[in-house]
């Protein structure tokens, strides 16, 4: 008689087992090829000052250049989030860190705005793919119960590397020129990407893919035995999880099983939500610049942005584990629209203005990192990272269209009160998407993640 084999459901396992530091050390691994990934998506905003000064170019004509590596970051995103969902989430996550490592490494030779241009753009291709494959690989190892909280303090890192980059610019344009920080922002992903060989490939990724004559097996069992030591693995077992795997073009499986409505208004909080955070990326420094304050305290109040984004991480992501709803959304937006408005309003002291950006970059960001979280629950394994990479890819939209938007109204001489209430109103936008959002019910996304 033929003895049955042990069917262990890793999924059930994951969620069960109490945070570890295998965890720690898979959620410490993406965030840094996240915070790499912030560092080098930010340095743009950070130089723009010194190259408007060093080339003589005007902020219209610098526009292209800030949208360009956007443009990459677009295409990255839609093109290696699925890729990732095909042949592995690690492998991208690797190759992308690898791609815009040496994007910025070339992007320090260069000396035109159309060399810039098209260096900018190349290095957005890595980028753009590094994020999605980094939030599908901590969501899917975390356990229910932290799976918001780790999945936001991975973005902590993109907070963390951005903010680093304005004080890294901060300190060496004035002494070395701003390819310093290309050089900077080069050499330190092409060293992550080392440590990264050592990140374990989506447990349930290779589940659900399989191999030849149970070649994944034997991974899932290694990697099973690292996250719940504890639970007896027999030779024999085999492995699932509670979701059949998805056949055909990844990209449809967002508008089926009743996620379409869902998909299409996260499309419209990613939209408005990274137009406003490009725009205030791109073109901070130099609004602050010029309203008299010093090329080097203005880079270093915009790092203040980042900072409290990265504070938003660690405050916000315990509030989505436990309300697990799009209502938090909705307050966060209409916070990041009002904190906007402010920094128009408060330009009269540099500590005023500090608080102010801090404020923002904490709404802001925040709603950004809640977004990605939210993203990452609302759809299976077998389409995770195709469903954070669209969401992200159609949000790289209004990160091209923020940075040219910003240049324009700047030409326009509004004044910074002007240009800060056109910058809140995509945030009260995302607000209002969100709150269309948080009033279906959780069977048509959330729900289903966990159940499909």
């Amino acid at each position: 008689m033929r003895q049955q084999t042990t069917r262990l459901d890793v999924q059930q396992i994951i969620d069960e087992q109490p945070f570890t530091r295998y965890h720690l050390w898979i959620g410490v691994l993406c965030a840094l090829a996240v915070l790499m990934d912030g560092f080098d998506a930010q340095t743009m905003g950070f130089v723009a000052p010194a190259l408007l000064q060093q080339w003589h170019i005007t902020r219209v004509a610098l526009s292209p250049v800030l949208s360009s590596g956007l443009v990459g970051m677009l295409i990255g995103a839609l093109l290696f989030g699925p890729l990732g969902d095909r042949v592995g989430r690690k492998r991208i996550l690797l190759a992308s860190t690898l791609w815009f490592g040496l994007g910025s490494l070339l992007t320090a030779r260069a000396n035109s705005l159309e060399s810039m241009l098209w260096l900018r753009f190349f290095t957005g291709f890595g980028l753009g793919g590094a994020m999605p494959n980094a939030t599908a690989i901590t969501s899917e190892y975390m356990p229910r119960r932290l799976r918001a909280t780790g999945v936001m303090l991975m973005f902590f890192g993109f907070s963390i590397g951005a903010a680093i980059g304005g004080f890294v610019a901060a300190g060496i344009i004035s002494r070395y020129g701003w390819p310093a920080v290309f050089v900077v922002g080069g050499l330190l992903p092409c060293v992550t990407a080392v440590v990264l060989l050592s990140l374990p490939e989506s447990i349930r990724f290779l589940i659900l893919k399989g191999g030849a004559k149970g070649a994944n097996d034997v991974r899932v069992a290694k990697l099973l035995r690292r996250i719940a030591p504890a639970v007896p693995v027999p030779p024999d077992a085999s492995f699932v999880v509670t979701e059949p795997p998805k056949t055909g073009f990844p990209v449809s499986h967002l508008f089926t099983e009743g996620r379409a409505r869902t998909t299409l208004l996260l499309w419209v909080v990613f939209f408005m939500s990274l137009l406003d955070l490009y725009f205030l990326n791109s073109w901070l420094p130099t609004v602050i610049h010029d309203a008299g304050v010093g090329l080097e305290r203005a880079i270093a109040i915009t790092a203040m942005f980042q900072v409290g984004g990265a504070a938003a991480a660690i405050v916000l992501g315990r509030v989505v584990d436990r309300q697990m709803s799009y209502g938090i959304l909705v307050w966060v937006y209409f916070g990041a629209a009002l904190t906007v408005f402010l920094i128009g309003l408060v330009s009269a002291t540099a500590a005023i203005e500090t608080a102010a950006v801090f404020a923002a970059g904490f709404c802001v960001i925040g709603g950004q990192t809640c977004s990605n979280s939210l993203a990452a629950e609302s759809y299976p394994t077998a389409v995770r990272s195709t469903g954070v990479g669209w969401a992200l890819g159609i949000g790289r939209i209004g990160s091209i269209v923020g940075p040219v938007l910003g240049g324009l109204l700047l030409s326009l001489n509004w004044g910074m009160r002007r240009v800060f209430l056109a910058a809140a109103l995509p945030a009260l936008i995302a607000a209002l998407a969100a709150l269309s959002l948080a009033r279906q019910p959780l069977a048509g996304s959330l729900r289903n993640s966990h159940e499909n």
